[in-house]
């Protein structure tokens, strides 16, 4: 029998039901904002592993790496949910921050110095072994503090505007972000399948590479956002199809596909930034005037955000 509760009606009930709900929404963003400090913490815990733990140390690091580009789509979710659930709040966007800082900032340099420094044969002269150990550890620091430096810089800054202005109407983030700059790296290493550096020649590229990520997330280059992409305008069939093709492609060849990603996507920022310079030179002539500042104002008229 189906009896009828009167008190579950009250404005009162209804009120109390609404804020529970609400309460509800506001705690989903957080969820995905967790798993993304889980996966960070997991990936720590196994580059430690590497260097310490029982076991093939390359398996160590392949998972760590893998952590670290598992928990890119987490951060990406949990701006989005809270948007789309209207439940932003100066909390979340403070977890959020933290939470980067330890998967996107901490494992990430960990890992690649881990990976690219720590293995290398005594074989090698003694003073460039020397001298790699301490380079690498530089310059992963740098690139931990160039990604705290681009995070702080992002929750600082409400209309940030690139040196190189890109097509109107569209947003760019201004440096390349955190997770891409993590992902490059841990997508170099599962592109190795986790096993480490063992040459020195092979080590000084991997400096170099580091110590890029690091410059180009303090730069002021744009870099797309992706933020024009709106899935509710596709039509659910076509989308559907589309991610179980792109699935498919990452389960079978992750180790390359998500190595081209991570690449393609850091020299698309350098590339930009080279073809503005480029143009606005054949504009300028070689001697001709300056651009002129009308110019330069419409140029710069784009909407663009710093994530």
């Amino acid at each position: 029998m189906n009896f009828h509760n009167p008190a579950k009606d009250t404005p009162e009930a209804k009120a109390a039901r609404k804020a529970r709900l609400h309460r509800g929404m506001y705690l989903l963003p957080s969820l995905f904002t967790v798993g993304n400090i889980a996966a960070g913490f997991f990936s720590i815990t196994e580059t430690i592993k590497s260097i310490s733990g029982p076991g093939d140390a390359h398996t160590h690091l392949d998972w760590a790496a893998i952590a670290i580009i598992f928990a890119i789509p987490f951060d990406a979710l949990d701006g989005r949910i809270a948007r789309m659930t209207n439940t932003t709040s100066e909390f979340g966007k403070e977890l959020d921050s933290l939470a980067d800082a330890i998967t996107f900032g901490v494992a990430p340099a960990l890992l690649a110095l881990i990976w690219g420094f720590h293995f290398l044969p005594d074989t090698i002269n003694p003073q460039l072994l020397q001298h790699l150990h301490q380079a690498g550890a530089f310059i992963c620091f740098l690139y931990l503090i160039g990604g705290v430096s681009r995070l702080a810089r992002f929750n600082i800054s409400h209309d940030a505007q690139p040196r190189n202005p890109g097509r109107p109407g569209r947003k760019y983030f201004v440096g390349m972000p955190i997770p891409a700059g993590a992902g490059f790296l841990a997508s170099s290493v599962h592109l190795c399948y986790g096993y480490p550096v063992m040459e020195w020649w092979v080590a000084v590229p991997w400096l170099m590479l580091v110590g890029l990520s690091a410059f180009l997330m303090v730069s002021t280059w744009r870099f797309w956002s992706g933020k024009e992409i709106n899935f509710s305008r596709s039509h659910p069939f076509q989308l559907l199809l589309v991610l179980a093709v792109i699935f498919y492609v990452i389960f079978q060849y992750s180790h390359f596909v998500f190595f081209a990603i991570g690449l393609t996507y850091m020299f698309s920022g350098i590339w930009a930034r080279a073809a503005y310079s480029w143009s606005r030179r054949r504009r300028k002539g070689p001697d001709g005037p300056a651009v002129s500042a009308s110019e330069t104002a419409s140029t710069g008229q784009d909407s663009i955000g710093p994530s």
